[in-house]
């Protein structure tokens, strides 16, 4: 397919596979942030064309995996509620909660309705005028401005009957939790390429500052993983520690200006809980006083669900990169994509799903 085989040449990718061999001459942990970049790490094996020295840790990238299992309840308390409409991204219907998972609600006779876009819920609040019609707004900066848009619209329209469920997490945050951990292992980022098309990179220029970190905006595709991996190798190997941009064809410095307004007109920075990691100060969007009208958590009541983290899962210390899928005693054994134990294995980005479907147990 045109532009995309080209980021997939087999013979670039083993020239950028000695290239990393010949600059590398110590051990060096880098940590891929996003989900769609460890799920192309694990299906292309990459990591099987690096020296033994370079380890990929697979970091809290996927929306769906940190999204908290108070979130998850909420959704499933909502949406089982015979006067709402639910809406959902795909991806977020198989997650688990403490109890069900929206597709069990969806059997058991909920309206829960998967969308490829929020403002499809607007036209369903507007055809259903005696329903309350709630999306659940999940994901990282990438899909803020699109969930911001709908609320927008909502609020211009006059629409009452619509209100959005919060889950969006920031990914600055993250790494500078990570990296501020006692238990921190990573010494360089593969930053997020599509967060980037949306926020763009400035953000991270204090990060590598303060920590002293390279940190490289990388694309999907293995070719763009490969570049993102050698410019990350040859920083830490000069003792440096820029931002770089690798993903060059799609992200600017700083981002797009128009997407950037309207998430803040719609939003502000608040704490959020990651799953498996717990509550992140300034690492999350909510809604602005002006739209707090449209936030299903208070419309419904949930505002001060809390729920524990099943201690047998041990998704919260892959997704801070300490351990690996197959460390857990659970997987591909009591833990699969048909009956998950948590959202790194439920979720097609998430790092156990991607082990369980590219990688025998080893």
């Amino acid at each position: 397919m045109k532009f995309i085989d080209e980021y997939r040449d087999p013979e670039a990718a083993r020239r950028y596979s000695h290239l990393i061999h010949d600059i590398t001459t110590k051990k060096w942990n880098i940590m891929e942030v996003c989900g769609g970049q460890t799920h192309a790490i694990v299906k292309y094996g990459i990591d099987e064309l690096l020296p033994e020295g370079i380890n990929l840790i697979h970091g809290p990238g996927c929306p769906v995996c940190v999204t908290s299992l108070e979130l998850i309840d909420k959704s499933t308390e909502i949406a089982s509620r015979p006067d709402v409409i639910f809406c959902s991204f795909g991806d977020m219907l198989r997650v688990p909660g403490s109890r069900k998972d929206l597709l069990q609600i969806k059997a058991e006779g909920g309206d829960v309705r998967m969308m490829y876009s929020p403002l499809d819920a607007i036209k369903i609040a507007k055809d259903n005028p005696d329903k309350e019609v709630v999306f659940f707004a999940v994901g990282f900066e990438t899909t803020a401005p699109a969930n911001a848009m709908a609320v927008h619209q909502a609020k211009v329209q006059g629409i009452k009957n619509f209100s959005i469920l919060v889950s969006h997490v920031l990914v600055p945050p993250a790494m500078e939790a990570i990296l501020s951990s006692r238990q921190n292992l990573v010494q360089g980022f593969l930053a997020a390429g599509h967060v980037c098309t949306v926020m763009g990179y400035n953000e991270y220029f204090p990060l590598a500052e303060k920590y002293k970190v390279p940190i490289v905006v990388t694309g999907f595709e293995p070719l763009d993983i490969l570049q993102g991996i050698y410019m990350c190798v040859k920083q830490l190997e000069e003792n440096s520690h820029e931002v770089e941009n690798q993903y060059a064809r799609a992200v600017n410095r700083e981002g797009n200006k128009p997407a950037q307004e309207l998430v803040n007109k719609v939003f502000k920075i608040g704490t959020r809980k990651w799953r498996g990691i717990g509550e992140i100060p300034d690492s999350g969007l909510i809604l602005q006083e002006d739209y707090i009208e449209y936030d299903a958590s208070l419309k419904f009541g949930l505002a001060e669900l809390t729920v524990d983290e099943p201690k047998e899962c041990i998704s919260g210390i892959i997704l801070q990169g300490l351990k690996k899928p197959h460390d857990c005693d659970a997987f591909g054994t009591k833990c699969t994509p048909e009956h998950p134990l948590g959202a790194t294995m439920v979720s097609s980005e998430g790092a156990c799903a991607a082990y369980y479907r590219y990688r025998s147990r080893k």
